[in-house]
Order: C-alpha cells, then structure tokens, then sequence
C-alpha cells in the first residue's frame, strides 16, 4: 500500500521476472502537484496527538521511526525522478496486477490508477468507492483480503 506499492513498480519494472503477481493498492506513477503539497506539510511537530498515536499503532519501531517518515514523505515533495513511470515503462510489468485505489484519494487523483491500468499489460482495476488513500480499511478489510488473495491465487485466471 501506498509506498510499498511503488517499491514494488520498482521491483516489477526494475526485476520484472522476480514477481508473478502483485496487489497495488493506492499507487502512483509519479507525484502529482496536489500531492507535493500535501508533503510540504509533512513536518513532525505539526502532527496531532491522535496523528502520532495512530501511526505509533501503525509502526512500532519508535518515534524516531515516525519521524523519519514524516522527512521521507517531507522530501519526495523534491523529488522528480524517484516516481517517474511513463506509460512505455509501465508496460514493460509482466506481473499480472491488481491496482486498487480510492476514488476520493487526496494524494493521487483515479485517473492515475487509470493510466497505471491502461499501461501495464494483465492488469485489472478496483476503485473502491467513497474510498480515500489506504481504502481497504475499516469495513473493506474483508472484502479486500478476500479479493486480493483470490487474485493471487490466480483465481481470475482464464482456464
């Protein structure tokens, strides 16, 4: 999801044969400007309580640890090379791929699951109404967990 989701676009376009399926949830193929924005805002001290206790839920590692991904998060408003997937280079995923994504995702717009879906051969497309960026929590966990396993089991195969 989200990060982990370009780390594997990376993996996928940079070692295409060491993935044979893969589960994209609230991906991009590059950063766009309502996005950076919402980077520049990416500072430690200007988090809530319950901005820090949730993501205290999320990474157990420390505070330190949620410090430096507020600065990663902070510094890829900077960044115009890390995520850069054209269409031609998206094409080259062999992984078959479902991208799942929000359609009211704050920090990439669904057109860009559009163009992810449009680029990268044997993919398919889940846009989770009214949902936001990470859509497969709360009361789409379920169903979420159910679909991406059966799509990586290979349950969508044609036989």
């Amino acid at each position: 999801m989200s990060l982990g989701a370009k780390t594997l676009l990376h993996m996928a376009t940079g070692q295409p044969a060491r993935a044979k399926a893969m589960v994209l949830v609230s991906a991009t193929p590059y950063f766009p400007e309502q996005a950076r924005a919402i980077m520049r805002q990416l500072n430690a001290d200007d988090h809530t309580d319950a901005e820090w206790q949730q993501m205290r839920e999320w990474h157990k590692h420390g505070d330190d640890q949620i410090r430096a991904l507020w600065r990663m998060g902070n510094a890829f408003k900077d960044s115009y090379t890390d995520m850069n997937f054209t269409p031609p280079y998206l094409s080259t995923i062999r992984a078959r791929t479902l991208i799942v994504h929000g359609d009211r995702d704050p920090l990439y717009p669904v057109n860009l699951a559009l163009e992810m879906y449009a680029a990268i051969p044997s993919s398919y497309l889940w846009v989770i109404p009214n949902g936001g960026h990470g859509p497969i929590f709360g009361n789409m966990t379920a169903q979420f967990t159910e679909t991406s396993l059966a799509f990586l089991r290979g349950d969508w195969e044609s036989k």
